[in-house]
C-alpha cells in the first residue's frame, strides 16, 4: 500500500504509543496512556470493522463468577487466588462503571441468577453445602452474603427448585458500552485504524518496528490487548476459547429478568430487548472450540437451542433471529497476563472470559507496565 506524505506525516510519524487491540482492554490502555501523558501521539490498530475478539461479541453480563464457578476455580486455585480474582473483578466492575457511567452502558442491576438441572442432585447439594463457606470468604470485598437461595419464580422447566441468587450481579447492553468507550477515546485525539493486523513487530534501541498487512511504521512503545488472538503474535500462557451465541426475536410478555448461569457458567442466558439471549457450550467440545475462527457449529447449536426449549422457554413459541461466536483469552491460571515482552513492548492477555468484569482495570495496568 502506497502511503501519502500526509498520511505518514499525520498517522504514522513520532506515535509514542502504539496499542494493538481496540477492544476492552486496548481502549481503557489508551484513556489511561491520555490521561498520564497528555501530549502523547497514540495509535490503535484494529484488525476487525468493529472490535473483534469478546469486546464487542459479550453477553453482556457484569457478574464475578457464580457460586459453582468459584467453588470450580478453587480446584486449581488456593483461597487466596481465588479471593484476589473475585476483588479484582469486582474493582474493575466499579472502574467502568466510573469511566462510563451507568447510562451509557444501560447498566441493570438485576442480579443474577444459578440453575441447576433435576438431575444434577450432587452438584447441587455440593454447592449449597458450601455457600456459606463461600460467603465467608468474600464477606471482607462484599460486607454481607453475596449468595443467597430463592425459588424457581421464572417457572423455568427440568431444574431444581431452588436458584442460588447473587444479588451483586447486572447486566449491561455490549454496544453501548463499546460505543461509549470509542467515543470517548476518539473525543481524546487518539487515533484508531481499523482493518489492520499485525504481522510481525521487532525491537530496536529507542523503538519498535511493526509489519502490519498494509504497511511498516516505527512507534515509541508497542502495547499488545489482543485477548483471544495472543497466541497469533506468539504470546505464551493464553490461548482462544470460542464463545457461541444465540438471540430470539422478541417474545410478548416475557417475564424473565436477570442474568442466568447453569452448569458452573459454562451455559448463560438474559434478558435483553424482549428477548432472550443464549450462549455457551463450549465444554461439549473444548478442543474444537479452541480456535480464532467465528462461526457457530451444529452440535452446540442444536444443544443451546433444545435448552431454550426443555428448560428457558418450554411453554413459549419462539424464534431465533440471530447466531454469533467471540473469541475468548484462556489459559491454566485465571489470572490476566500483564507484563513486558521487552524493553519496549507489553501485554495485556488472557482474560478468562471476564473481559467485562476485568477488562477497565487490565487495561489501566498495561498503561502503567512501565511505571
Amino acid at each position: 500500500m502506497d502511503l501519502s506524505y500526509w498520511e505518514i506525516k499525520t498517522w504514522l510519524t513520532n506515535v509514542d504509543f502504539t496499542i494493538v487491540g481496540s477492544g476492552i482492554v486496548g481502549l481503557n490502555c489508551a484513556l489511561s496512556l491520555k490521561s498520564r501523558f497528555p501530549k502523547a501521539k497514540i495509535l490503535i490498530l484494529e484488525k476487525g470493522v468493529l472490535p473483534q475478539g469478546a469486546s464487542t461479541k459479550n453477553a453482556g453480563f457484569a457478574c464475578f463468577g457464580s457460586l459453582s464457578e468459584i467453588l470450580d476455580d478453587l480446584k486449581t486455585h488456593t483461597e487466596r487466588e481465588v479471593f484476589a480474582l473475585v476483588k479484582r473483578r469486582v474493582a474493575g466492575l466499579a472502574l467502568l462503571r466510573e469511566i462510563l457511567g451507568d447510562k451509557k452502558m444501560n447498566y441493570q442491576p438485576f442480579g443474577g441468577y444459578e440453575l441447576f438441572m433435576k438431575a444434577d442432585t450432587a452438584h447441587f447439594e455440593y454447592c449449597m453445602s458450601k455457600k456459606t463457606e463461600i460467603n465467608q470468604l468474600l464477606e471482607p470485598i462484599f460486607k454481607q452474603d453475596v449468595f443467597s437461595v430463592k425459588n424457581n419464580v421464572f417457572n423455568f422447566k427440568n431444574i431444581k427448585d431452588k436458584y442460588i441468587f447473587n444479588t451483586f450481579e447486572g447486566q449491561l447492553d455490549t454496544g453501548m458500552m463499546m460505543a461509549a468507550l470509542l467515543q470517548k477515546v476518539q473525543s481524546k485525539g487518539i487515533k484508531i485504524l481499523n482493518n489492520l493486523f499485525v504481522e510481525h513487530f521487532s525491537e530496536d534501541t529507542h523503538s519498535v518496528k511493526v509489519k502490519t498487512n498494509l504497511f511498516t511504521f516505527s512507534t515509541s512503545k508497542l502495547l499488545i490487548a489482543t485477548n483471544g488472538f495472543a497466541s497469533t503474535l506468539h504470546i505464551k500462557g493464553v490461548k482462544p476459547a470460542r464463545a457461541q451465541v444465540l438471540i430470539t426475536k422478541p417474545i410478548k410478555n416475557l417475564h424473565i429478568k436477570g442474568t442466568f448461569h447453569m452448569d458452573r457458567g459454562f451455559y448463560y442466558f438474559r434478558n435483553i430487548d424482549h428477548r432472550i439471549l443464549f450462549g455457551g457450550g463450549r465444554h461439549l467440545d473444548f478442543k474444537g472450540e479452541e480456535t480464532v475462527e467465528m462461526k457457530q457449529t451444529e452440535p452446540i447449536q442444536s444443544h443451546l437451542e433444545t435448552l431454550l426449549k426443555e428448560i428457558i422457554l418450554p411453554e413459549t413459541p419462539f424464534e431465533i433471529e440471530h447466531r454469533w461466536s467471540g473469541i475468548m483469552g484462556v489459559g491454566n491460571q485465571k489470572k490476566a497476563i500483564v507484563k513486558p515482552l521487552g524493553n519496549h513492548v507489553s501485554c495485556a492477555v488472557r482474560l478468562g472470559g471476564m473481559g467485562v468484569a476485568i477488562g477497565s482495570l487490565v487495561g489501566k495496568e498495561l498503561a502503567e507496565v512501565w511505571d
